[in-house]
């Protein structure tokens, strides 16, 4: 299963709900997009270590961004940006889960709805 930034940020932050999601997964995937996140998010050194070491401990695959990942995201944005205001970053995860026939568990849902052949799982915290 490939994880959307937001069930990480959601674990950090202590909801018990997001930290079984991990727990229980047999395949932990992030797209590469993802981990730059919550790498981004990081207000130090420390908080760097602390997202590299969570992701370790839980042997999270991180997906790398490929020509054909590139591609589909660029062909989400021309198809979605205007019409539901897709952003180029869920567009990046999106082509992720898509392209390496992964779900994707989020709570943003939003974000992804439009695109029809993403198999999307909700996540209500």
């Amino acid at each position: 299963m490939l994880f959307d930034t937001d069930i990480l940020i959601w674990a950090q932050r202590g909801n018990l709900k997001a930290a079984r999601k991990i727990e229980s997964a047999q395949h932990r995937v992030l797209s590469i997009q993802s981990y730059m996140e919550l790498l981004q998010g990081a207000r130090n050194k420390e908080q760097h270590g602390y997202v590299k070491g969570f992701l370790t401990e839980f042997e999270f695959q991180i997906i790398p961004l490929s020509e054909n990942i590139g591609h589909r995201a660029a062909i989400y944005i021309e198809e979605y940006s205007l019409s539901s205001g897709l952003r180029a970053a869920d567009a990046i995860i999106a082509a992720t889960a898509t392209e390496n026939n992964f779900d994707l568990l989020t709570s943003n849902t939003k974000h992804f709805r439009v695109i029809k052949e993403l198999k999307l799982k909700v996540f209500r915290p």
